[in-house]
C-alpha cells in the first residue's frame, strides 16, 4: 500500500476498530454493572421483606403472650409452662424471660439471666418509657456464646406496668434464613449507628458495591454488598465483537479501495483518450498544412489537364480524381479542427437563424435520400454564444450521418427546446440504430462503421460543441433509430 492507502486504512479500519472495541468493552461493563445493581436491589428488597415479616411475627407473638401473662400474673408455675411452650415451639427464640418492675428475672426458659438485673438496659428503659415493644439496638452475647437480639414488651394491667417480658431472638437463626435465600451475596443488617448487627458473609464489609434498604419495622438497614465485576467476563465477548468489527471494516475498506481503483481506471481512460486526441492534434498541426499545399498544386494541374483533354474516356478519370482530392481536403480540414485549440471568436447568434440557413441544404439532401424531414422550433429567439460556421458544420455533419444510416427511407426530425438557462437540439432519425458495444466507441478517433468513413466526424462535432461550453450525447437502440442531443448554454442577445 502506498502512503495514501495506509492513511485511509488507518482512518477506516484501525482507528474505528480500536474506538469501537473500547466502546463495546465499556458498554458491556456498564450493562453488567446495571444488571448487578438491579439484582442487588432485588436481593435487598427480598431480605427487607423477610426481616420485617420476622420482626412483626415476633412482636405479635410477644403481644399475645403478654396478654395471657397479665391475666395469670400470680401463677409462676403456669407462666413458666407458657414460656417454655412458646420457646420450644419456635426455634427463633434463644430464651424468654419475665422480669419484675425492678428488672430482676422472676422466671425464664433457662438460667442464663438469673443472676442479672436488666433494669438499666436501654431497651428495658425504652419499653417502660413508651409502654410498648422495644428492640435492642445492638446484639448481646450470652454466657453460652450465643449472640441474640433482645425484645422487651411491658406486661400491662389497668394501664400500669406489672412486669417486663424479654425474649432473645437468635442471630444465627436470622442469619441462616438470609443465607438460605441468597447464598451468593454478602448480606448484613446494620443499626441506626451503621454498626453491623449480623452479617451473612464475612467479606460483606470489604465489598465495593453496596445497596441499602431500610426496614419498615425497625430503624435498621438491610445492606447487600458485592465485589466489583470481574473484567475477564467481558474480555472474550469484547474480543469477538472487535474481530467482527475488524472484518466488516476490512470489507468496507476493500469496497472503498475498489471504488478508488475504478475511479482511477476511469480517469486513466479519460487521460488516455485525451492523449490520443492530443497526439492526433499534434500530427494534424504538423502535417495538415504540408498536405494542403501540394494538394492545391495537384488540384490545379489536374484542372489544367482536364481542360486540355479532348478524350471522352478521360472524363471518368478526371471526375474520380476530383472526388478523391475533395475527400482528402475534407480529411485535412477535420484534422485541423482536431489540432491544438486556436483562438475562437465566438459571437452571440440566434440558433433559429442558423438552422434556417442550413435548412435548404438538409432538405435537399433529404430529398436525395427520400427521407421525410421535419423541423420544430420555438417562437422566441434562442441566443447562444458560438461560432456560426462551425455550428452549421455540426448540424450538416449530423444530418448527413442520419441520412446515410437510414439508407433512402425514413424520417429525420430536428427539435429545439428552450429552457431557463439551456437549450436542447434533438436530432432524431428512424434508422437501424446503434449497438451498445458500438455506442461506447463512436466518439473515439478513427472509429467508423462506414466503408469510406474517416472516423473523425463525430469527434470533430464533439470538440466543436465542447468549445461552445455545451455537450453532445447519443442514445440509440437497435431497430429504434438514434437520438442525438446537443445542449448549449443560453446567452443574452448582443443587440436587443
Amino acid at each position: 500500500m502506498n502512503k495514501r492507502e495506509r492513511f485511509i486504512y488507518f482512518l477506516i479500519v484501525l482507528l474505528p476498530s480500536v474506538l469501537f472495541t473500547i466502546s463495546c468493552y465499556h458498554f458491556l461493563l456498564d450493562r453488567a454493572g446495571e444488571k448487578q445493581q438491579e439484582r442487588m436491589e432485588w436481593v435487598a428488597s427480598v431480605h427487607r421483606n423477610q426481616v420485617d415479616q420476622f420482626i412483626n411475627e415476633t412482636k405479635v407473638s410477644m403481644d399475645i403472650l403478654t396478654i395471657s401473662l397479665a391475666e395469670e400474673w400470680t401463677d409462676i408455675n403456669h407462666i413458666e409452662t407458657m414460656l417454655n411452650e412458646v420457646a420450644g415451639s419456635d426455634p427463633r427464640y434463644g430464651g424468654i424471660y419475665l422480669l419484675d418492675f425492678e428488672g430482676n428475672v422472676r422466671v425464664g426458659t433457662n438460667d442464663l439471666l438469673k443472676q442479672y438485673n436488666l433494669r438499666n438496659k436501654p431497651y428495658i428503659k425504652e419499653a417502660m418509657l413508651i409502654k410498648d415493644t422495644a428492640v435492642a439496638n445492638e446484639p448481646e452475647t450470652l454466657s453460652n456464646n450465643q449472640p441474640v437480639i433482645a425484645i422487651a414488651v411491658p406486661v400491662m394491667k389497668e394501664e400500669e406496668i406489672q412486669a417486663i417480658l424479654v425474649s432473645h431472638i437468635r442471630v444465627d437463626y436470622i442469619r441462616n434464613i438470609m443465607e438460605m435465600l441468597t447464598p451468593d451475596y454478602g448480606i448484613s443488617i446494620e443499626n441506626t449507628n451503621q454498626i453491623p448487627i449480623l452479617s451473612v458473609s464475612e467479606e460483606a464489609q470489604q465489598a465495593n458495591r453496596t445497596v441499602k434498604y431500610p426496614l419498615a419495622e425497625l430503624p435498621w438497614n438491610v445492606v447487600v454488598t458485592a465485589d466489583e465485576l470481574d473484567n475477564n467476563h467481558s474480555i472474550p465477548l469484547t474480543l469477538m465483537i472487535g474481530i467482527v468489527a475488524v472484518v466488516l471494516l476490512h470489507v468496507l475498506f476493500l469496497l472503498i479501495k475498489y471504488m478508488m481503483l475504478k475511479r482511477q481506471t476511469r480517469l486513466e481512460r479519460v487521460q488516455q483518450e485525451a492523449q490520443k486526441l492530443e497526439l492526433v492534434g499534434t500530427l494534424a498541426a504538423s502535417t495538415a498544412h504540408e498536405i494542403r499545399n501540394p494538394l492545391t498544386g495537384i488540384k490545379g494541374l489536374v484542372q489544367l489537364l482536364h481542360e486540355k483533354s479532348t478524350c471522352p474516356e478521360d472524363e471518368l478519370y478526371f471526375s474520380v480524381i476530383d472526388k478523391e482530392i475533395a475527400r482528402i481536403n475534407q480529411i485535412v480540414s477535420e484534422l485541423l479542427i482536431l489540432g491544438k485549440p486556436t483562438v475562437q471568436h465566438l459571437q452571440t447568434a440566434d440558433l433559429k437563424e442558423i438552422i434556417h440557413d442550413v435548412n435548404p441544404l438538409i432538405r435537399s439532401e433529404a430529398n436525395l435520400y427520400s427521407v421525410e424531414y421535419n423541423v420544430v422550433l420555438p417562437e422566441e429567439p434562442i441566443f447562444v454564444s458560438l461560432h456560426v460556421d462551425r455550428m452549421k458544420q455540426v448540424l450538416l455533419n449530423l444530418a448527413k450521418n442520419a441520412f446515410e444510416a437510414m439508407n433512402h427511407t425514413g424520417q429525420l426530425n430536428i427539435t429545439v427546446l428552450k429552457e431557463t438557462s439551456h437549450c436542447h437540439i434533438m436530432i432524431k432519425d428512424t434508422g437501424p440504430g446503434i449497438k451498445k458495444e458500438d455506442l461506447d466507441l463512436i466518439f473515439k478517433p478513427f472509429y467508423t462503421s462506414k466503408e469510406d468513413g474517416t472516423g473523425l466526424g463525430l469527434v470533430v462535432c464533439k470538440r466543436i460543441i465542447e468549445s461552445f461550453g455545451g455537450s453532445i450525447e447519443i442514445a440509440s437502440e437497435p431497430g429504434e433509430g438514434t437520438l442525438v442531443t446537443i445542449t448549449l448554454p443560453l446567452e443574452s442577445p448582443s443587440h436587443p
